[in-house]
């Protein structure tokens, strides 16, 4: 039995909620140039514009998942909602580049009471095994909506208004989860919750955003770089700090003793790599269909948009898989349609019928769809009722860092390789021309507009070359090390209940 009355409807607003979310982490993508001009950002600023919402929201969400185990889940959802949609206003109509990035950092903060707020309602509404993890399956297919959807409904609005209007849209939507969240949400919250510990408080904050700066700038960079050194040392320091503090305290923000459980342990892991190979997706598609193919970016999104919607089925599908396959077998089917999907992405050339990348697509949306929905719904049922929101911050952090690891990761790859197998046309093969060039294939077509038709033409085709190849190095990477968590995946949530009953939660942590 369910806890309230209108459980589908308080799920109705969690999704809502997190659509958006996910949603604001890709429609910015696209609006980055207009407002660039509009505002006059130098590039460093630009990169902090885009930057900055995923730093404060990576490095607050474990703070703000135990606040709100603190003060109501329910109240912490309004109050990040109302935040949201008075930052996404100030954002809209930003008239310096600093005001916009103080403004985005604000979106960070909103973003962090929300994310981990909307999986503990559910997990807390929803006491029933086998309803929580169909409800924990929508929620994470309309996370992976959001991804999709961001780029075709930023495209769509700067079509026909300023770059703006991509952050206005968040206002009606969030007025909704705030009259909606108000008249529907129960409240809940930790009854026996004690002081929160300031210090834990900043060591997560600074570790994390170290760890996620590091892997971001090791993208753009490569990792010998001083800041990338120093970001990163310093993150695993100060992390290794902040875990060995949570063994110490009475009331700690992590309970650490949760990851010697396998289900609880192996599904954070697996979640990380699933997002891993999401964002490399995107990432690597974005720049494939415009760059190489020369779609617009409106018809880049719309391309990847079965991708996205494809996870939401498998989110409600994984469900009802469970009983036939266990939990491990979902994920582990999950991860491996995944790898089958980076595979066929190795065949990929200088032209394409889309007809025969549609299959592939779907088939890896889905299988991020499973690993997600079982792996959320392994680390949510793991975690006593009262620690929940401390539970989904955990793995909503995975989450970022997954994300952002992907990113670097498979940004060096495509680098690396683009850059040791590009055969520059002669007479470009040194100077300043041949330098920019060897840079990225974006700085190669930019260059092959000042030269000669004939020059142009021998230039961009041999960068495109070097840029497929490490496409195709890049998703082997990918495949080879989700058909490795597959196996992980299999052996590591093994034995771990298909249906786990909330009495037996609730004994395992008494």
């Amino acid at each position: 039995m369910t806890s309230v009355k209108n459980p589908w409807a308080c799920l109705a607003i969690a999704c809502l909620a997190t659509l958006l979310l996910s949603l604001d982490l890709t429609v910015l993508h696209l609006a980055l140039p207009s407002l660039a001009a509009d505002l006059g950002a130098g590039s460093t600023q630009v990169l902090w514009i885009g930057d900055i919402y995923g730093f404060a929201l990576a490095g607050l969400l474990v703070t703000m998942g135990n606040l709100g185990d603190r003060v109501g889940r329910k109240r912490l959802l309004l109050i990040g909602a109302a935040a949201f949609g008075a930052a996404s206003v100030v954002t809209a109509y930003a008239p310096t580049p600093e005001l916009l990035i103080a403004a985005r950092a604000l979106l960070g903060v909103a973003g962090a009471t929300i994310m981990p707020s909307t999986l503990s309602i559910i997990r807390n509404v929803f006491t029933e095994p086998g309803e929580r993890t169909a409800a924990i399956g929508i929620w994470s297919g309309m996370s992976a909506a959001g991804f999709a959807i961001g780029p075709v409904v930023g495209g769509l609005l700067l079509d026909h208004f300023w770059w703006g209007s991509v952050f206005l849209i968040n206002v009606p939507v969030m007025a909704v989860v705030l009259v909606g969240g108000w008249l529907v949400l129960p409240e809940s919250r930790n009854p026996h919750a004690g002081r929160l510990d300031l210090l834990s408080v900043g060591l997560s904050f600074a570790g994390i955003v170290g760890a996620v700066y590091a892997l971001k700038e090791a993208a753009n960079k490569g990792v010998d770089h001083a800041d990338v050194l120093v970001a990163g040392a310093g993150g695993i320091v100060l992390l290794g700090w902040f875990w060995w503090r949570q063994r110490r305290l009475a009331e700690p923000l992590i309970d650490v003793r949760l990851f010697a459980r396998r289900a609880f342990s192996a599904s954070i892991l697996t979640n990380l790599l699933a997002i891993f190979a999401m964002s490399a997706m995107m990432l690597m598609f974005a720049w494939y269909l415009q760059l190489v193919l020369g779609w617009s970016p409106l018809m880049a999104g719309l391309a990847q948009l079965p991708g996205g919607l494809s996870g939401a089925v498998g989110g409600v599908l994984a469900a009802r898989l469970i009983p036939l396959l266990g939990r491990n077998g979902v994920v582990a089917l999950g991860l491996a349609m995944n790898a089958g999907s980076f595979l066929y992405y190795t065949t990929l050339g200088t032209e394409l019928n889309y007809l025969t990348l549609l299959p592939a697509l779907i088939v890896g949306g889905v299988g991020v769809g499973f690993a997600f929905t079982v792996n959320n719904d392994n680390v949510l049922a793991t975690a006593p009722r009262q620690r929940a929101g401390a539970a989904a911050a955990v793995s909503e952090t995975a989450f970022e860092l997954g994300g952002a690891l992907g990113i670097a990761v498979l940004g060096t790859v495509l680098t690396s390789a683009y850059r040791s197998n590009l055969e520059l046309p002669a007479g470009l093969t040194g100077g300043v021309t041949g330098g920019a060039a060897r840079e990225s294939l974006a700085s190669a077509i930019a260059v092959a507009q000042s030269l000669p038709a004939g020059q142009a033409a021998d230039l961009v085709r041999a960068a495109q070359a070097a840029f497929l190849d490490g496409v195709h190095l890049a998703s082997y990477v990918t495949a080879g090390l989700l058909a490795l968590v597959a196996l992980l995946a299999l052996v590591g949530l093994r034995g771990v209940p298909k249906v786990i009953p909330e009495e037996v939660l609730t004994a395992a942590h008494s």
